[in-house]
């Protein structure tokens, strides 16, 4: 996770940013302090990276690189304002005894558009993340990588409109993955797909979407989402998950929420 310390809404790469809506700054420091203690109050260490003054946006740390099995594709970032992100987190990573860390040739933008199962990479494409991007992490990872075409505009990177419950079991007959995903950021192509790899899926509606429920990090028991999105807490609990919830919505005037500030550290 980065801190907030520079955080601002000074320009709009994505539908929710508006520079007349200015940021609070000391509010969502204290949004983002809260997210942090709950994760560590659940048992989760976290690893903090030092924010830059000149890299507003680096508080969403999840779009910074994907790590699979220790392993770290860093992120390539669709526009201008992002560039320098890059860099930053790569250095981090190589600091923090990460020893294989790849500078991608194509454009993605880390976490925002890879979601890993166990089985799977899902990675989307249409708004930020380049579809080369796909094969690269697929020959880097050894995993098959699905590409999900997003459509609409508001669920501009795949964690804005799908969250990965449970990751499952990499053994034949294990349980399969679970994921929570909302249908109409997708292509008519992309639904058939999620709904023939998760049948049994929890579907969110159009409501809980937009107030960034799918926008959740999952330890595959307690589910950190934005407490907005009130019409996902009563279907995690039947399936038994334990939604904790989060008032985020300082940072969601960046366009992100608790998974875009939160980068996953799988190390094996």
């Amino acid at each position: 996770m980065c801190p907030p310390t520079h955080f601002r809404v000074s320009y709009s790469i994505n539908p929710w940013m508006n520079p007349d809506k200015p940021v609070d700054p000391a509010l969502a420091y204290a949004q983002w302090e809260d997210l942090r203690d709950r994760y560590r109050a659940l048992g989760h260490r976290v690893e903090e990276l030092t924010p830059v003054p000149e890299l507003p946006d680096m508080v969403f740390a999840a779009n910074g690189a994907t790590v699979v099995d220790g392993r770290v594709l860093g992120a390539r970032f669709a526009f201008t304002e992002r560039h320098g992100e890059a860099a930053v987190h790569a250095r981090w990573y190589r600091d923090h005894g990460f020893t294989d860390v790849r500078v991608p040739q194509h454009v993605n933008e880390g976490e925002g558009d890879f979601a890993v199962t166990a089985s799977w990479v899902l990675a989307g494409r249409g708004f930020r993340s380049s579809p080369l991007s796909h094969a690269e992490a697929q020959e880097y990872f050894a995993r098959p990588v699905i590409g999900l075409d997003l459509v609409d505009p508001r669920y501009y990177h795949l964690d804005t409109a799908l969250c990965v419950l449970d990751g499952g079991s990499r053994e034949p007959g294990g349980p399969a993955a679970e994921i929570m995903y909302y249908p109409g950021a997708f292509s008519a192509g992309s639904r058939a797909v999620l709904a023939r790899l998760f049948p049994e899926a929890l579907i969110a509606d159009a409501a809980d979407a937009a107030a960034f429920g799918l926008n959740a990090v999952s330890d595959g028991r307690h589910v950190l989402l934005p407490q907005a999105a009130v019409g996902l807490f009563e279907p995690l609990r039947e399936r038994g998950y334990e939604p904790v919830g989060m008032d985020v919505a300082e940072l969601m005037k960046g366009g992100g929420s608790v998974k875009c500030v939160t980068g996953e550290l799988r190390v094996g």
